[in-house]
């Protein structure tokens, strides 16, 4: 064959190949919904319809059903009605099964590994679809493997009820107008926060991909990256001022082990406050969700410690929503919002109720107590605030001391312990006995030091300071690790944002109730 025919069947070869890709693309981008819906059968999260009609029982195709009609809402501060919430309870599950928290299987791979089909579905906040799918495809821009990411703040969820007189400057290149719409009172940069498998190896993919996002730091290599994001702070890696698809975000990357870590024994609060609170989860994992629902529960369990016997729904959301704040550097040097906490309770009135219902409807010594929860449509209503009653019960009271995750109850112990000055060999014969591979019948009932501790006069200040020595070197480590992570510039920018904010006057008033929680008067 000459070289002239030759170079024609290249170039048609060339040709050939280049419309195949062209029309394959064109096939994709136009592919019916159906295929849409279950490219990713793997993430069974509440709001994608995953499974097959034939596999979904009449209660979750309803509630499959009430989540599509939701999708096409633009609204920002109400997303789900009142009807739509009675009609998930069932999927989200009004109770859950019981022990389930027992004996927790952490080695799972599969989310039909969890206690239940629907278990851990109020973690799934319902957001608009369209700006769901700008949060996702900005995922994509990343080609390192993300296995759990989730989308926070207040470029997510409103934290004012009250919308700001004169709106600030986007912070956006050119976003697309799902954003645009979603952040109509107020265009903000947008939060995330990636876990991952192989810290190293992402970072190397990263840098490979995405150098401009990181620091001088970048320079030294995926090794040293990896050394400051694992072992300084909590255990995050932030990049700030990031733009991806004309959005501006700023990403922390997070070990899936040191966010599994953080959501089951508390050992900086630094990641499981974040989910304490209303996100956005865009790619989940069965093992963080088993973890974060302990998460969740343990919150709750701390935020009653320090409520009194009756209390309202605010009081106890304010609690929970509070707890990552107390000790934060941010809240005492007035570089947050003196109300934020007020602002993200009030303004997420339904989503903490989608978070914490099943938790509390769990609990044996919590419940409501009020008429408002028998009408049909409250759990969608934001300004009902139903008034709650706990069981001041000394067993009680102790277990829920034993229940606190492991790191942070010893350190609870090693307080009660000088205030209550017992010797090491009484100490140690109290919770000395006391070991978390014992069978979890044994190890989930409080002993006479746990119902003691729960019955204390002072247990709302004890857990306060326990909450604040917890958060407080974590975080003010992390906030000098950015020096390194983000570079002097953009930190020195991001801290007068933040002093910025810290100057505003309160937008939402703190009514008397809620006072008290955050960590600024702490």
């Amino acid at each position: 064959m000459g070289l002239p025919q030759q170079q024609s069947v290249r170039l048609l070869h060339s040709f050939v190949a280049g419309q195949s890709f062209f029309l394959t693309q064109l096939a994709w981008h136009r592919r019916p919904d159906y295929f849409r819906r279950r490219f990713f059968a793997s993430d069974p999260s509440p709001d994608r319809s995953s499974d097959s009609d034939s596999r979904q029982t009449p209660a979750a195709k309803s509630a499959a059903e009430s989540l599509a009609t939701e999708s096409n809402s633009s609204e920002h501060t109400s997303p789900v009605s009142s009807s739509e919430h009675d009609e998930k309870k069932s999927q989200w599950g009004t109770a859950m099964p019981p022990g389930w928290e027992d004996d927790p299987d952490y080695n799972i791979s599969k989310f039909n590994q969890l206690p239940h089909r629907h278990f851990g579905y109020n973690q799934h906040m319902i957001i608009n679809e369209e700006f769901k799918e700008a949060l996702r495809q900005v995922l994509w821009k990343f080609k390192a493997p993300i296995r759990y990411a989730f989308a926070y703040g207040s470029g997510v969820f409103p934290q004012s009820r009250t919308p700001p007189a004169i709106l600030p400057p986007s912070p956006h290149t050119n976003p697309p107008e799902a954003v645009e719409k979603w952040q109509s009172t107020g265009q903000k940069s947008i939060d995330f926060i990636f876990g991952v498998s192989h810290t190293q190896h992402w970072h190397s993919l990263n840098l490979n991909e995405h150098r401009d996002h990181y620091s001088f730091l970048g320079s030294f290599g995926s090794g040293v990256v990896k050394y400051v994001q694992d072992n300084l702070g909590a255990g995050a890696y932030f990049h700030n001022y990031i733009n991806v698809n004309g959005i501006s975000i700023k990403y922390g990357v997070v070990n899936l082990d040191t966010l599994y870590r953080d959501l089951s024994d508390w050992n900086t609060l630094y990641l499981a406050g974040r989910l304490q609170k209303p996100v956005k989860i865009l790619r989940d994992d069965p093992k963080i969700r088993l973890a974060n629902q302990v998460n969740l529960i343990s919150a709750l369990r701390t935020a009653l410690l320090m409520l009194p016997e009756k209390f309202t729904e605010r009081d106890l959301y304010f609690g929970i929503a509070g707890l990552s704040y107390i000790g934060d550097p941010r809240m005492r040097f007035r570089a947050e919002r003196p109300d934020k906490v007020y602002g993200i309770v009030d303004s997420q009135m339904t989503n903490f109720r989608q978070l914490y219902h099943p938790l509390v409807e769990s609990l044996p010594n919590l419940q409501f107590n009020d008429s408002a929860t028998s009408k049909a449509g409250w759990m969608g209503d934001p300004d009902v605030n139903a008034n709650l009653v706990q069981d001041l019960d000394p067993k009680k009271r102790g277990n829920m001391v034993r229940r606190l995750p492991k790191s942070f109850r010893n350190k609870l112990y090693s307080d009660y312990r000088a205030t209550f000055k017992l010797p090491p060999s009484e100490f140690n014969a109290l919770v000395g006995g006391i070991k978390d591979d014992e069978d979890a019948f044994s190890r989930r009932f409080g002993n006479e030091f746990d119902k003691r501790i729960g019955t204390d006069k002072g247990i709302s200040s004890a857990v306060k300071k326990v909450v604040m020595n917890t958060v407080m070197w974590p975080t003010v480590t992390q906030s000098f690790k950015g020096i390194l992570t983000v570079g002097p510039l953009r930190s020195f920018r991001y801290v007068n944002e933040k002093r910025a904010k810290g100057r505003q006057k309160p937008v939402d008033p703190v009514p008397p109730s809620s006072k008290g929680h955050d960590g600024e008067n702490d």
